[in-house]
């Protein structure tokens, strides 16, 4: 009798035993099946991208970035997940094969001894999953908004595009690339508040906005020792303020009495002139001022200059009909520049990387500390490229948004 019961047990052991390595083994292969069908579809779209627009070619460094929103940042590379600002070891594994997806947010690793492991974020934190647990890693469950943009032509590269915005948001601050810039710049800023504002993410840099109480970012020159008060930075934090706040805010008063100091009245009317990017250009900056008073409800007194103004065509999303034509430049070297001329002009003219991850970058910038990208590899620094760049990948996100609407 006893003997029975034994062999009874061994056998439902035996069956549980296979049971259970039936269940991995297609979790594992469901999970290498869904990534590799995600990834084609990511490369698809790429390759119609890459002949719709243009492409550049960028250093062939493989990483993935984790830590979208206000969560502890994170950098994957050759099989190490470290904290990117400190270097700060979280986990290593020895790398057999990886594959990185970035429109799905994950890292996928088979270590040396054959096991899988899987590094994946989503709008609740960032996950590790090994020996067949998963854990979160500390100090990232904070949530966000992922949309899947479907529907959309270029759906996957919309969420690469939303994941390189999202990264650099740290401690509510919208920085340009948090590795070589510690603090924000309004224009970037203001670009990445119509994007986050798209998908339902304004709140997270909510406590940054609020805490501004000066009219300008003294971000340009700072190098010198020689700030410059950019003049667009006035309606830039006009509409920055407008998400939080309303025309009490203390900032407003401020920034009305420093457009006083600059505001110029001649035959092209009521405006204001100051510098950005070490140039004047009026009709830019009176075009963000408007924009921002309107979003606050102030009074506007203020006129477009009829002038010329290499600048005007970057404010794409408004006042379209002020502009004279002028001699542009666009370098790849600022990416940002040209995108948003082509948004003006309708134009299919700019880039974006060569490599599946990241899509954005700016190159030779006067203000930004490239010895902080040596985290992710030399080449950044000695070529003086951050990547990805937060204002380049605004202005291709809210492009590719605005050519969907167009083309449905």
């Amino acid at each position: 009798m006893k003997t029975r019961v034994k062999k009874t047990v061994t056998v439902k052991l035996v069956i549980l035993t296979g049971l259970l390595f039936f269940i991995f083994f297609f979790q594992n292969w469901a999970c290498n099946h869904d990534s590799e069908t995600a990834l084609q579809a990511y490369h698809q779209q790429l390759h119609h991208f890459r002949t719709e627009f243009r492409v550049k070619d960028m250093p062939d460094v493989k990483f993935f970035l984790f830590g979208m929103g206000n969560r502890e940042k994170l950098l994957y590379k050759n099989g190490s997940l470290i904290k990117s600002l400190t270097g700060e070891l979280i986990a290593e594994w020895p790398v057999q094969h990886e594959i990185i997806i970035p429109n799905q947010y994950r890292v996928e690793i088979t270590n040396s001894t054959g096991e899988q492991i899987m590094i994946v974020e989503n709008e609740t934190g960032v996950f590790i999953t090994e020996n067949n647990s998963t854990r979160l890693v500390p100090r990232t469950n904070s949530p966000v908004r992922l949309p899947d943009f479907s529907g959309h032509k270029y759906s996957d590269i919309l969420k690469v595009l939303h994941q390189e915005i999202l990264v650099n948001i740290i401690d509510s601050k919208p920085v340009p690339n948090y590795f070589v810039y510690t603090n924000p710049w309004r224009r970037d800023a203001a670009m990445m508040a119509m994007c986050l504002q798209e998908t339902g993410n304004i709140d997270l840099i909510g406590n940054w906005v609020t805490s501004l109480d000066d009219p300008y970012e003294h971000n340009n020159g700072s190098k010198h020792g020689l700030p410059e008060n950019e003049a667009d930075n006035l309606g830039q934090t006009l509409y920055l303020l407008s998400f939080f706040a309303d025309q009490n805010h203390p900032l407003v008063a401020k920034i009305l009495d420093e457009c006083q100091k600059i505001t110029i009245q001649d035959s092209n009317g009521i405006y204001i002139e100051g510098r950005s990017d070490f140039h004047n250009v009026p009709a830019y900056q009176t075009k963000w001022l408007k924009f921002g008073l309107r979003k606050l409800g102030i009074e506007d007194t203020y006129t477009i200059p009829q002038v010329e103004d290499n600048y005007s065509p970057l404010f794409w999303w408004d006042y379209t009909d002020y502009y004279v034509k002028t001699n542009l430049w666009k370098d790849d070297k600022y990416p940002y520049i040209s995108w948003a001329q082509d948004h003006f002009f309708s134009e299919k003219t700019s880039p974006i990387s060569n490599r599946i991850y990241p899509l954005t970058w700016e190159i030779d910038a006067s203000e930004a500390n490239y010895n902080g990208m040596r985290i992710i590899d030399e080449e950044y620094v000695v070529n003086r490229i951050s990547s990805p760049h937060t204002w380049h990948a605004a202005e291709v996100f809210l492009y590719l948004l605005k050519l969907n609407k167009k083309d449905s």
